[in-house]
């Protein structure tokens, strides 16, 4: 229900957008960006759908590894950077500055693995040794529709030039975080190493909750065809 809602305010927001053009970049233009900042890496295609609103879609990708040792605990962390955006812009007054509304599809996630090499390895209120515990595997999560709502600066299909610089500025409603943990060793179907599991993974949820609210800057550069 929740994520209807959702759908349902983004396309009130592009469809009042396109209500309120009254004509200021180049109609059925095409340019493309490529872009760098918090979604990652991307490419992006722009549209002139009337004279000063805009279609985007674009692709962002990025992948960051992390292997370490620490404590007497082997972690291997991959965090994933995916997203496909679909936006509509107005700019007002047929200047660079635009308003974006949208949504995108959001793959944004991150894995990691703890192997204990030595030791005892603790979670919640219990500690387990490395014959209990062999491995501990962790996933986040977050929704895979995504609203957005932001400010940017730059028109990828301007009349008066083909190369511009591009800016946007705005927030992600990604929801709360989902987190999901598998474990392997003799432990792993014990009642009481269950229970500080749920334990464990209700703290983290709690802690990461304000990332629900992801913040995204983008910069670069667009080329009109």
């Amino acid at each position: 229900m929740k994520k209807r809602i959702g759908f349902l305010l983004v396309l009130c927001m592009s469809l009042s957008l396109l209500i309120a053009s009254e004509g200021f970049a180049e109609q059925g233009a095409f340019g493309l960006a490529a872009k760098g900042g918090t979604l990652g890496l991307g490419l992006e295609s722009t549209m002139g759908v009337t004279d000063n609103i805009n279609a985007r879609l674009g692709l962002n990708y990025f992948i960051y590894n992390y292997t370490g040792t620490e404590s007497g605990v082997s972690y291997e962390f991959d965090l994933t950077l995916m997203s496909i955006p679909l936006l509509f812009d107005w700019h007002p007054n047929g200047s660079g500055f635009r308003i974006s509304a949208g949504a995108m599809f959001n793959g944004n996630k991150f894995e990691g693995t703890a192997r204990p090499t030595s030791g005892n390895f603790d979670i919640d209120d219990g500690s387990y040794t490395t014959a209990q515990l062999t491995k501990l595997e962790s996933e986040i999560t977050f929704n895979a529709f995504s609203p957005y709502l932001g400010l940017g600066y730059g028109n990828a299909v301007d009349k008066a030039r083909r190369w511009n610089f591009v800016l946007d500025l705005g927030v992600v409603y990604q929801g709360s975080p989902e987190v999901k943990f598998t474990a392997t060793g003799p432990i792993a179907s014990d009642a009481a190493f269950i229970s500080d599991l749920a334990a464990e993974k209700a703290q983290l949820e709690s802690a990461l909750e304000s990332y629900q609210w992801y913040p995204v800057i983008m910069l670069g550069v667009s080329y009109k065809f």
